[in-house]
């Protein structure tokens, strides 16, 4: 009986390694070919399919400074539905979001595409204690998730704080499973002259950011996979 028992063993250990083997092989394979591919800009599009978008405002300039781009840049017609989120404690940044939508509502002859505004635990509120963050942090990650699964975004647009990075976090996650390919498009900041923020450079450092966007010249020699675009305010 114990000499049947150690062929077993025997048996069923290299499976176990080849298995094993096999699957550390196709997520490293998997990993690669994301940041190959995160890094290339969406395609023109050459039919009418928009692309529903998810628009993360980080709360007083950094929400100045996104419903700035938004005002230059977005395309209503292709980047819709909208899901503006804010910090669950920061109802000022909705309200300016509102009333971009209704700018867009009246510009565009009462057309502007479905839009969406929603709220998300903060990891850390300000001057909250690193202990009592942890269950706020996970609180927040699982918070992310449940929003992210029902939005499933194509495109993720953010420019910081920190709220930003579980939402994307979880977007590049959902490219390795196959769950959706959501491409993350970060501007950092205006005031940031000389060095990244600590979100900006999270997203930057991990590749998590497909399109990663400066605003000053020296920040793109400094970290040369940015985009420089000038002054956006």
């Amino acid at each position: 009986m114990e000499n049947q028992h150690d062929d077993n063993c025997c048996l069923f250990t290299p499976s176990i390694i080849t298995v094993t083997v096999s699957i550390v092989l196709i997520a490293i394979t998997r990993v690669f070919y994301i940041l190959c591919q995160s890094g290339k800009p969406l395609r023109p599009s050459k039919s009418p399919k928009s692309l529903s978008t998810l628009i993360v405002l980080g709360s007083g300039g950094h929400t100045a400074e996104m419903i700035n781009v938004l005002n230059v840049l977005l395309q209503t017609d292709r980047f819709c539905p909208r899901f503006y989120v804010a910090a669950a404690t920061d109802n000022m940044s909705l309200q300016k979001a509102h009333l971009l939508e209704e700018n867009v509502f009246n510009l565009n002859g009462g057309k502007g595409g479905s839009t969406q505004f929603l709220q998300i635990y903060r990891s850390r509120e300000v001057g909250q204690s690193y202990i009592t963050s942890v269950g706020t942090t996970f609180l927040a990650l699982v918070h992310a998730l449940w929003l992210m699964i029902r939005i499933r975004p194509q495109v993720v647009l953010c420019n910081g704080p920190g709220t930003c990075v579980p939402l994307c976090v979880i977007a590049f996650l959902f490219k390795m499973v196959g769950v959706r390919w959501s491409s993350v498009f970060y501007v950092e900041s205006i005031a940031r002259v000389r060095k990244l923020s600590l979100s900006g450079l999270l997203l930057y450092k991990l590749r998590i950011a497909d399109q990663f966007f400066v605003q000053w010249p020296q920040l793109q020699r400094k970290y040369p996979r940015a985009h420089y675009v000038g002054c956006l305010m």
